[in-house]
């Protein structure tokens, strides 16, 4: 029986054409995003719209919520946990854990006041020697695990205890020691911002990035034959970034302007999201977290991926909390502790990275941080009780792990697990 598509073969490629144009317009955007939702691939949007909550909420109890001075201050804070936490995305990528990272923070920071204030030892090498102490901890981790087969829960738990008891040691009876408050370390981590600028230029870069790139891949993708992304989204999608951010820094401006230390966070997530999205390494870190197995039987040399994830998280984690110790321009027995530890693990998840591992992104945990911290800064506002701050961050951690459970279970049913 001869077909419409059997005496015209034209006509089966335009509906295919018409197909792909379909799917490339705002419509096709739309249609994919919502079959990706269903499908349990929800990405950032659930912490987006929990962000969206909190300041909403907060903004209506009190004004100075979102005042320009408050967010300054704000990404001041989420610098220094954040950056211990986009280490513990490196180590959730794999299906590890790190829970010493409070402890490492706090050891680097009584390295950092010992070596250079108390042994006089210039600053930039006080600070390799700290980060060095990281990299190595993470590297007895991955040993213990690839050596020994001891899992990470428990040698991480054995060296945030022995970390603990080291720092204490190291600051001695005093429990403190000051860092020079005239120093560049103290006024980058309290009072350095960019010039307007600066800020101004920086926010043009990701909406160019995001233009060239996403016209590289619907270039690649129009080869290959399949559907991409018209011109004009991307140039839609570009203008929105770059107007977005530059409001951003303009009102960021109305106050002392953009931290320098949040840009270097912000500099830190971007080079390791680019890692794990476009590199071997990346790629590779996923097949672990996915299915170690697998992975192996693929040629992936699995105890390297895991060395490297511990390494960072480690090395990361001194870099958090050298940046801790120029916040407060002080090393003391105190750094470390508390829910540093929690809310560098609790960002990562509550932005998005799985506890199963094999699924996360760098921008979890600038994500996550941002959550917390305006937990905070809004009770904080509010001259509530510390204890409903836990309480709270408690109950969005257990949502963010029954979403990431539930849209687990989605994409299996979907195959896209």
């Amino acid at each position: 029986m001869t077909t419409a598509s059997d005496r015209n073969p034209g006509a089966l490629l335009d509906r295919s054409d018409e197909r792909l144009k379909d799917r490339s317009g705002a419509k096709g955007a739309i249609k994919g995003f919502l079959d990706r939702v269903r499908s349990g691939d929800l990405g950032s949007l659930p912490v987006v719209v929990g962000l969206v909550l909190i300041c909403t909420i907060f903004q209506t109890l009190n004004p100075v919520f979102l005042s320009p001075n408050n967010l300054v201050n704000l990404l001041f804070d989420c610098s220094t946990v954040g950056i211990i936490s986009l280490g513990i995305v490196c180590v959730l990528m794999v299906g590890e854990i790190d829970l010493s990272v409070g402890s490492v923070s706090g050891l680097s920071s009584a390295l950092l006041g010992v070596l250079w204030v108390q042994w006089g030892w210039p600053v930039a090498l006080a600070i390799l020697a700290a980060m060095a102490v990281g990299f190595v901890t993470g590297c007895v981790y991955a040993l213990l695990l690839n050596r020994l087969g001891m899992p990470s829960f428990v040698s991480t738990l054995s060296g945030l205890l022995a970390f603990l008891g080291l720092q204490l040691y190291i600051l001695g009876p005093t429990g403190s020691i000051n860092l020079p408050y005239d120093s560049p370390l103290v006024n980058f981590g309290q009072l350095l911002v960019m010039p307007h600028w600066v800020s101004y230029t920086l926010a043009v870069v990701p909406g160019v990035l995001a233009l060239l790139l996403g016209y590289r891949k619907a270039q690649r993708r129009q080869a290959a034959g399949l559907s991409s992304r018209s011109v004009g989204g991307l140039l839609l999608q570009a203008v929105a970034i770059t107007l977005a951010l530059e409001l951003v820094a303009y009102y960021l401006n109305q106050s002392r302007g953009v931290p320098w230390m949040f840009a270097l966070f912000v500099g830190l997530v971007v080079a390791m999201n680019y890692a794990l999205k476009r590199t071997q390494w990346g790629r590779s870190m996923t097949a672990v977290g996915g299915n170690r197995e697998a992975a192996r039987r693929a040629g992936i040399n699995v105890r390297l991926i895991y060395a490297s994830a511990f390494a960072l998280c480690a090395t990361l984690a001194a870099t958090g909390g050298l940046l801790s110790a120029a916040r407060l321009a002080t090393a003391s027995q105190q750094a470390g502790t508390g829910d540093v530890n929690l809310n560098a693990i609790a960002a990562a998840v509550i932005g998005g990275t799985s506890l199963f591992g094999g699924r996360g992104s760098a921008y979890s945990a600038l994500l996550g941080i941002i959550v917390i911290q305006s937990i905070a800064s809004g009770l904080t506002l509010l001259d509530l009780s510390s204890s409903l701050r836990y309480m709270i961050t408690g109950c969005v951690l257990a949502i963010a792990v029954i979403v990431d459970s539930l849209a687990r279970r989605s994409r299996v049913s979907h195959g896209r697990a």
